[in-house]
């Protein structure tokens, strides 16, 4: 874990940027809520709306991105309005936040900008429970979200909108079907049932923050597709918050809740959540607690007590879940990562067409958009294994060979962008043996991918003839051995299946 936080490439350095972004975003937001006048609870409100924008809001260009954050408080106030109405009413108060959450996982079908609208809704409702929103609050509320969001669009999408120099990065679509065969219904379900079960255990540790249960609950479900995914998820946001909360006695306990050092340590926290996003889910929650510590302190009720309280209200959200994706309507590790890895398959395939037809002369092939998506499906085949290659997975033959997919897709991925490198230049000749290399990669992966076994052709090996003094042609020539190889941890036993079992 430690490996992986602190040696972890960050290509280009856009975690770097982005966590930096974020600290410049949140800042300015909260010193423009106190300067407006607002109430510590308002600047805490409009802190949380800027934090969770830049966070969730993950579309493909910039333009739609500016389009979801002016979209936010669209979902955001009603469901902060109902909150505060239902504050004194338990039953409809509970119905309500349960109906928020499953609404909130379902829209996940609608890509980028559901998940982004969900996500925000939901942190709507929790809010006015961390912060006890009532009805008379709802105005200076409601602005000082308006001004946040205002303020932390100014920081990304004028002073430092650094993705307008990169090419748009698409979102795999996630897997699809129709009614309960849909993975966003089932999840959306599996929510629900889970977040009953969190809301009344929650409610059996603590009347006052209860909903600190049903929240673990939903940000277990966020970002998952299987069951294998949500419960390894859970385990490291328990083991996230185990790690986060004697921190928060030794760091954020003798603050007392002071203003400066207490706003410096919001500030690391927003830092942490967002440069360990992408490599550790542990060390993100790891900040999350510190960072939940840190705003308890500035709104004077911190103390030791309470940071147990949040681990065993954790704890109880994640077991709601696990036992809501294990017994309600499951979706099963391996038809999920059986999708996630034929998709990069393919996308590797069309990533090679369009460097060899650039190559080739091809003034419009370009396959930069192409390379974009596989490292995004890359990072869906990575959270889809993740449960097999955990280090507590008792499946070891398994293990092994779902690590032998990950090392050959990635290095895949490597052959596949240094080939893309070479089509770049201007100079680079074109072999003619090109095109037979692209016909073989071709072979391969439908042979790979297909479904009916009696269709499966044997993967074509590299030429034991072929030498490859040319760039491009070697790095295909990489690419071909890396598919051939991928067929043995591919087409496995029956009692160890990944794809072809």
């Amino acid at each position: 874990m430690l490996k992986r936080m602190f040696v972890s490439p960050d290509p280009g350095r856009l975690r770097l940027r982005g966590a930096l972004r974020a600290v410049l975003g949140v800042g300015p937001a909260v010193t423009l809520c106190g300067l407006a006048g607002h109430s510590l609870v308002a600047a805490i409100t409009g802190g949380l709306a800027a934090l969770l924008a830049l966070f969730t809001v993950l579309d493909t260009t910039v333009r739609d991105q500016v389009l979801t954050t002016a979209l936010l408080p669209v979902a955001g106030f009603p469901v902060l309005a109902l909150a505060a109405v239902l504050h004194d009413h338990p039953v409809a108060r509970g119905a309500a936040f349960l109906a928020v959450m499953g609404l909130g996982v379902y829209a996940r079908r609608w890509g980028p900008r559901g998940h982004s609208l969900g996500v925000f809704a939901f942190m709507a409702f929790f809010t006015a429970q961390f912060l006890h929103t009532l009805p008379e609050q709802l105005p200076e509320l409601y602005t000082a979200t308006a001004l946040s969001l205002l303020a932390s669009s100014t920081v990304r999408f004028g002073l430092w909108c650094y993705e307008r120099r990169l090419p748009a990065v698409p979102a795999p679509a996630p897997v699809t079907g129709s009614g309960l065969a849909r993975v966003t219904t089932r999840q959306a379900v599996q929510a629900v049932a889970g977040g009953a079960v969190a809301l009344a255990a929650g409610m059996l540790l603590s009347e006052q923050r209860w909903y600190w249960a049903v929240g673990a609950t939903w940000w277990v479900f966020v970002n998952t597709a299987s069951r294998g995914e949500t419960l390894v998820r859970g385990f490291r946001r328990v083991l996230g918050t185990l790690i986060g909360v004697p921190v928060g006695l030794v760091v954020v306990v003798p603050l007392h809740g002071a203003p400066v050092p207490s706003a410096l340590l919001v500030a690391l926290g927003v830092f942490g959540i967002f440069y360990t996003a992408a490599v550790s889910y542990t060390w993100m929650m790891l900040s999350v607690t510190v960072l939940a510590g840190a705003l308890y302190g500035l709104l004077g009720v911190l103390d030791p007590a309470l940071l147990l309280l949040r681990l065993t209200e954790t704890a109880a959200g994640v077991l709601a879940a696990a036992l809501a994706v294990l017994l309600v309507l499951p979706v099963t590790t391996h038809a999920t990562t059986d999708a996630w890895i034929q998709r990069a398959l393919r996308c590797v395939h069309a990533c090679t067409e369009e460097a060899a037809a650039r190559l080739a002369g091809s003034a419009t092939a370009d396959p930069a958009p192409r390379i974009a998506e596989l490292e995004a499906l890359l990072g869906r085949v990575r959270l889809s294994l993740a449960p097999l290659v955990h280090p507590l997975s008792p499946l070891r033959t398994r293990k092994v060979r779902a690590r032998q997919v990950l090392t050959l897709l990635e290095a895949c991925a490597r052959e596949v962008r240094a080939l893309a490198s070479v089509a770049a230049d201007p100079e680079a000749s074109h072999d003619a043996r090109l095109a037979a290399a692209c016909w073989r990669v071709e072979a391969s992966v439908e042979a790979l991918t297909a479904r009916d076994p009696a269709r499966r052709a044997d993967v074509p090996g590299v030429p034991s003839h072929v030498t490859a003094a040319e760039p491009a042609l070697a790095h295909l020539h990489g690419l071909e051995r890396a598919l051939a190889e991928l067929a043995a941890p591919l087409r496995s036993a029956p009692g160890a299946p990944l794809i072809g079992a």
